[in-house]
């Protein structure tokens, strides 16, 4: 395969595995739609629905890389219920009170609170570029919800979603921190199977002890959104993505990315009625813009 070639594949994997990952909040909001689901529920069924990919690539890669220390288990099991479990469920459980399209653009400021993060634990001094890029970005996150939040219920609780899905934001910036040397160490699908695998661990108590399996009685189309939610949005963009970002490397996969927060605020505002005028325009520009200016490095 010829460099052409191989980075070509490569922009391809990032572009497919963004948009599938795009859908998911489009695919959360219809199952929500359809039957009166509750997000624990949804959640579990992603989880085991996703979890026997990842058994089979921890299974795989059993003999790759070097071998785990009870240190290194404990470190990935911690940071899987950081990322893959804390975060998704807030994330779900936010998507209850917002549109989908104002939710994936909320979770696409990860990138600034990872700049954040780093400023307040690692101590990096922030360059006048990356203070440019965080007013721009949450100047544009208040424009974006400037008309829906109010002092009404449906004010109220609008916002209460947007706060959700920041934290959920907020919790995978701190799992990309805290998690990078490790994910180096271990290598990143192994990091991803088996930190996967941990978060699958709360989300099935949860439902047992909150819900239980009479709650699994559900419609035809709700389960066919939680099949494509754990398969189409999780399996298949985790790894397509690793693959583009070995590929392409992460400033070119940045750019791809910001297909993500345009695709679905379009895809809801058309399929789902969702608000898309022109201040959810303007504001979606600034964070775009934002994170960009955040993820990508001087040439």
């Amino acid at each position: 395969m010829t460099g052409g070639s191989y980075r070509a594949w490569g922009i391809a994997f990032a572009l497919i595995g963004v948009l599938a990952f795009s859908f998911r909040p489009i695919l959360i909001k219809l199952a929500y739609g359809a039957h009166p689901i509750s997000p624990t529920t949804l959640f579990f069924l992603r989880m085991v629905i996703s979890l026997p990919f990842f058994l089979a690539t921890a299974w795989w890669l059993r003999g790759a890389g070097t071998p785990l220390t009870m240190r290194d288990w404990a470190a990935v099991a911690g940071l899987g219920l950081l990322g893959y479990y804390f975060a998704s469920f807030l994330d779900f459980l936010g998507l209850q009170y917002v549109g989908a399209g104002v939710g994936r653009l909320i979770l696409f400021l990860y990138p600034t609170l990872v700049l954040a993060l780093s400023f307040v634990f690692l101590r990096r001094r922030p360059t006048a570029r990356q203070v440019t890029a965080l007013i721009l970005t949450y100047a544009g996150v208040a424009l974006v919800v400037s008309d829906q939040v109010g002092a009404t219920p449906e004010g109220k609780m609008f916002l209460f979603g947007v706060l959700l899905v920041f934290a959920s934001a907020l919790f995978y910036a701190t799992y990309l921190v805290a998690g990078g040397q490790i994910m180096q160490r271990v290598g990143s699908m192994r990091f991803t199977a088996y930190s996967m695998m941990a978060a699958a661990v709360p989300a099935v108590l949860q439902f047992l002890v909150l819900e239980g399996p009479a709650s699994l009685d559900l419609p035809g189309p709700v389960w066919l959104y939680a099949v494509l939610i754990g398969t189409f949005c999780t399996v298949l963009p985790v790894f397509l993505q690793a693959e583009a970002l070995r590929r392409i490397g992460a400033t070119e996969f940045a750019l791809v990315g910001a297909v993500s927060p345009v695709s679905v605020a379009v895809m809801s505002g058309l399929g789902l009625g969702e608000p898309f005028g022109l201040p959810q325009v303007l504001g979606a520009a600034l964070v775009i813009g934002g994170v960009l200016l955040v993820s990508l490095k001087r040439s």
